[in-house]
């Protein structure tokens, strides 16, 4: 078993050509934690005049300082010094689960090459904190995985077509599951495809510390002065989100978007976080993680699907013996909004789901 990993990396300079130092935002980021350049510069592990002198260097490409330093009260970011610390955090979740699902993809070509009798197993899912869960646990357990991060759409048609062996899907819990689960009933075997069940996890409302602007009901999303950050387009999430929308009489179109959307439910925290906008719909551990108020609207299942002849191959027998393992059932319980109470369960559509049985 091989272990790659990606990380996202990227380089700023002016007009001059006078670069960024290498250190600065790993600096910036300490010292945003501690309120102090000595605590920092420990951090990171840099001696605290090698750590001034990269501030001073930075200080020359933007021409302005990047840090506030009071006496007594410590240190402080500025505000270009907050902003590159918000497009650091902004790229890493934005690029993050693309580059593990490149990783993992690099993963299963390292195994098939060196041995002819490993077979990765095959995962297309749209992304989520479960499934992170899932592929760390595994690589841990030195169980190979091919993991594709896919819209619920594109994983579906690739069940369909024979090209992965497990497809994650999510439908809310409540009124709306009928009208999402008719978006993919042409693409399910009613007889035949079964539910592997991961977990039920919370989505909702992300929002700025102490919700300044007073969003409190999907009417506000309405206001001229919110700004909300979506998903893009076939997400799961955009789905849902458009469909809870309908049911109160909201008009998507009438919702002041930002310029971009994103493709990660972490890629929409960081933006909120960043100030660049008021509000966006996502899980809630990213929330939480950059220190964003978060109001629940909806509980969902997630789920793996696969047909009943994967399951009777013996394909994913270690699959649900990590599934089942308290260990990592106590993982997944850790994330914050998820219930693993289900967690390793495998039904019949008909059983998991009530659609499925009208």
């Amino acid at each position: 078993m091989y272990k790659v990993t990606i990380q996202p990396r990227w380089e700023l300079e002016n007009t001059s050509g006078d670069r960024v130092p290498a250190h600065l935002i790993e600096l910036l980021r300490a010292v945003r934690v501690s309120g102090s350049l000595a605590a920092a510069a420990r951090a990171v592990g840099l001696s605290y005049r090698y750590a001034w002198g990269q501030l001073q260097d930075a200080q020359a490409v933007f021409g302005q300082p990047l840090l506030r330093m009071t006496r007594g009260r410590g240190a402080r970011l500025t505000a270009i010094g907050e902003r590159l610390v918000w497009a650091d955090s902004r790229i890493a979740a934005r690029l993050s689960p693309l580059l593990e699902s490149l990783a993992t993809e690099l993963e299963a070509e390292l195994e098939r090459t060196v041995s002819a009798h490993a077979t990765p197993l095959r995962v297309h899912a749209s992304h989520g904190f479960g499934v992170e869960t899932v592929r760390r646990c595994m690589a841990e357990a030195g169980l190979p995985l091919d993991l594709k991060y896919r819209s619920p759409d594109d994983a579906l048609a690739a069940l369909r077509a024979g090209a992965c062996d497990i497809a994650g899907l999510h439908l809310p819990i409540g009124e709306l599951e009928p009208e999402l689960f008719a978006h993919y009933r042409d693409r399910l075997d009613l007889d035949d495809d079964r539910v592997i069940h991961l977990a039920m996890r919370r989505q909702g409302l992300v929002l700025a510390p102490g919700n300044p602007r007073r969003i409190e009901t999907l009417q506000d999303l309405e206001r001229p002065d919110i700004r909300m950050i979506h998903r893009q387009p076939g997400s799961g999430t955009r789905l849902l989100l458009e469909a809870m929308l309908a049911r109160h009489g909201i008009a998507f179109g009438r919702i002041h978007a930002c310029d971009v959307e994103e493709l990660t439910h972490a890629a929409v925290a960081a933006y909120v976080a960043s100030g660049l906008a008021d509000v966006g719909f996502a899980l809630e551990p990213p929330a939480r993680r950059y220190g964003l108020d978060f109001f629940p609207l909806v509980t969902e299942h997630y789920f793996f699907l696969c047909h009943s002849d994967v399951l009777d191959s013996g394909r994913l027998v270690d699959l649900l013996a990590l599934l089942r393992s308290d260990r990592f059932r106590r993982e997944l319980g850790l994330l914050p909004g998820y219930d693993p109470s289900y967690c390793g369960n495998v039904q019949t559509l008909g059983e998991a789901f009530a659609p499925a049985r009208r």
